[in-house]
C-alpha cells in the first residue's frame, strides 16, 4: 500500500499495536519500504519515533526490533494512566471550551444511550474518543501527547474486556463532564480517577507475540496473575 511520507509513522505503531508487526521481529528498511510504499528516509525517521516512544528497540547485529515491554513495564503504563488522566480532568475543569464541552456532552448521551439500548458494538470507540476529547480540553498538548502515547500502548500490551455494567461506566463519564463543566477541578479528578481505577480491572494482559494467554490485572499496585490459555 501507498500511504504518504508523513503518515510512515503512523501507520508503523499502528501494525504494531495490531500485532501486524509481533514481538521481537525485525523490522528492516527495506521490507517496511516495499510495504508502505515509500522510500527508505521516512521508514528511518518513523523508526527513530518509535524508538523514543518504547515501540522499537536496536539490538546489535540485528537492527531495529518490536520491543518486547515486560509484564513490569507493562503495569507501570497502567499506574501512569491512573496518575495523568485524573490530572488532565482536573486541568479541563479549568481549561476547557465551550467546544469541548459540546463534545463531551455530545458522546455522553450518544454513550449513555447505547449502553441503556445494549448496542455496545461502538462504546469502546466512543469511549476512546471521549478519554482523548477530555484530554485536549486540559490544554496541555505535552499532557495530551503522553495520554495518547500510553494509550497506544496500552491497546497494544492489553486485550480489554467490556465493562461489567456500560450503564454505570457511562454514567461516570457524565459526571466527569458535569465537574468539568462546573469548572470543580478536585471533583474531576476524584471522579476519573475512580472511573479509571475501576477500568484498569478490565485488562487482561497479553503474553507473548501471539497474545494466547492473558493477565487479568486487579490494579497496577498487585501482583499479575496468570489466567488460562484464551483464544
Amino acid at each position: 500500500m501507498r500511504i504518504p511520507a508523513h503518515s510512515v509513522c503512523t501507520a508503523i505503531r499502528d501494525d504494531i499495536v495490531a500485532g501486524v508487526h509481533a514481538r521481537g521481529s525485525r523490522l528492516t528498511e527495506e521490507l517496511l519500504a516495499r510495504r508502505y510504499g515509500v522510500s527508505r528516509v521516512p521508514v528511518r525517521e518513523a523508526l527513530r519515533t518509535l524508538e523514543a516512544e518504547g515501540f522499537v528497540v536496536t539490538r546489535r547485529h540485528a537492527g531495529a526490533c518490536v520491543a518486547e515491554p515486560t509484564e513490569q513495564e507493562a503495569a507501570d503504563l497502567l499506574e501512569m494512566r491512573m496518575l495523568l488522566e485524573p490530572l488532565g480532568a482536573a486541568r479541563a475543569a479549568q481549561r476547557r471550551t465551550e467546544a469541548h464541552l459540546k463534545v463531551l456532552r455530545g458522546l455522553v448521551r450518544l454513550g449513555q444511550d447505547r449502553a441503556r439500548r445494549g448496542t455496545s458494538d461502538d462504546l469502546r470507540s466512543l469511549g476512546v474518543w471521549f478519554h482523548e476529547t477530555l484530554a485536549q480540553a486540559s490544554g496541555s498538548p505535552a499532557l495530551t501527547s503522553m495520554l495518547t502515547q500510553l494509550r497506544h500502548k496500552i491497546t497494544w500490551m492489553y486485550a480489554v474486556e467490556a465493562p461489567l455494567s456500560p450503564v454505570e461506566s457511562w454514567a461516570e463519564h457524565g459526571a466527569i463532564v458535569d465537574a468539568v463543566a462546573r469548572g470543580d477541578g478536585e471533583r474531576a479528578r476524584a471522579v476519573t480517577a475512580l472511573h479509571t481505577e475501576r477500568a484498569t480491572g478490565a485488562h487482561r494482559l497479553r503474553i507473548g507475540s501471539t497474545g494466547e494467554r492473558a493477565d487479568r490485572v486487579r490494579n497496577s499496585q498487585h501482583a499479575v496473575n496468570t489466567a488460562s490459555p484464551r483464544h
